[in-house]
């Protein structure tokens, strides 16, 4: 029988499988794709906390962009940013930085399509993902978007993970613990 977690955020509950992602820690997998249900009511809950009045949305390819799509749409903002993780064909004059995350094993890189550097330059951003854990592609978002002097005003994500839940500077709804194997 597979092993896994419950989480509740807010009036929803989810049953995560639990996912080894190395020899010693495990994770409860928790994917936004898909689950419309939990995208609107995340946007919905994260709005109403955030503070910070921002001018911008940007997120991280691919899981938090139901998440921004819905918060694009509450806070009636006609468009976000998505920064890539691969420079992809259309993009022009593309900005990147590198990044590692928990849950990839080798360096990837995050990346901003020129088209969008000066729609974000002197913007308030509101930075958006659905998990944090190690914080890594959170802080290379923020130094992407340091190279393009745009001020990252506030942070969200749906849950934070492991030593990410202590975090005063991420706005959450939730927490998911790391599991050792």
């Amino acid at each position: 029988m597979e092993k896994s977690y419950e989480v509740t955020i807010g009036v929803l509950k989810r049953k995560l499988p639990i996912i080894p992602i190395s020899s010693t820690v495990a994770i409860a997998s928790f994917v936004l794709l898909g689950d419309t249900e939990m995208a609107s009511y995340a946007a919905a809950e994260l709005v109403k906390r955030i503070t910070e009045p921002f001018d911008e949305i940007v997120t991280m390819e691919s899981k938090g962009i139901p998440l921004a799509e819905e918060i694009s749409k509450i806070t009636h903002r006609k468009n976000y940013v998505v920064l890539r993780k691969s420079v992809k064909g259309y993009m022009a004059h593309p900005i990147s930085v590198p990044v590692k995350s928990i849950t990839t094993n080798e360096s990837q890189t995050l990346v901003l399509d020129g088209n969008d550097v000066l729609r974000l330059t002197d913007k308030r951003i509101l930075l958006v993902d659905d998990v944090i854990s190690t914080g890594g592609s959170l802080t290379a978002a923020e130094n992407l978007m340091a190279k393009v002097d745009a001020n990252v005003v506030c942070k969200c994500a749906i849950l934070a993970e492991g030593t990410a839940a202590t975090r005063d500077d991420i706005t959450v709804l939730g927490s998911l613990p790391v599991f050792s194997i």
